[in-house]
């Protein structure tokens, strides 16, 4: 099942939404302001968001620009706005797609389906010596058997497995995994880590050849052998 952040204003919005989308079969997680989206995303997996460009205290457009710098998640516009120069810059921040106000509601389920359809394979699924992510169903295999993780252990693993080699310092994972606005300590990034080192070891991954500490910077993931 697929889950949909919807992020309006308007409660009137957020309630028509929820009931075109409920029967379709999709979870809707309400949300009345782009910063309470942001929190909501910091901790949850979602397949994609409705966001509506005229909102108080962040517009939009500057929601846009400000998921996209952490997360890959579909984005669908939602405005009163007919204008064409809107339009482009809502695609041009990293929109998906764009949707006017007044929508159908075959429209708005049809285009959703689409953007939902868009995503690549490759996008969605990382191999690495016995071990499989998962990003469409959040789930981290190795051979064959699940290793369960909180999602900010998830979203580590996939930053690490997406940049293999890569040196991350404590304060590139901070703003890559917890993400806007959010206060967290270098030890908070230690704990994890170490966390994430014993449930691989557990589950019987060489994980101590891999996922190495870089002394006096962060973490890297060593993609040898």
């Amino acid at each position: 099942m697929k889950t949909i952040l919807l992020v309006d204003d308007e409660p009137r919005m957020l309630d028509l939404l929820s009931l075109y989308l409920l029967p379709m079969g999709y979870t809707c997680i309400k949300t009345s302001s782009a910063l309470d989206a942001l929190v909501y995303l910091e901790s949850h997996h979602v397949d994609l968001i409705l966001l509506d460009v005229m909102m108080p205290e962040m517009d939009g457009w500057d929601a846009c620009r400000e998921i996209k710098k952490y997360w890959d998640t579909p984005i669908i516009m939602l405005t009163a706005k007919s204008e064409k120069p809107d339009i482009v810059k809502g695609l041009n921040i990293g929109a998906d797609d764009y949707i006017l106000k007044p929508f159908d509601e075959e429209e708005l389920v049809a285009r959703i389906e689409a953007v939902l359809r868009r995503g690549k394979p490759g996008d969605v699924t990382i191999s690495f010596h016995g071990l499989i992510l998962k990003k469409d169903s959040f789930e981290l295999l190795y051979q064959n058997k699940e290793i369960l993780l909180t999602p900010k252990e998830f979203t580590m693993m996939d930053l690490f497995l997406k940049n293999q080699n890569k040196v991350f310092s404590r304060e590139h994972l901070i703003s890559s995994i917890w993400g806007f606005g959010v206060s967290v300590e270098d030890r908070t990034i230690d704990s994890h880590v170490r966390n994430l080192r014993e449930k691989l070891r557990k589950a019987g991954f060489p994980v101590d050849d891999h996922l190495l500490t870089v002394w006096g910077i962060g973490y890297k993931w060593a993609g040898k052998g």
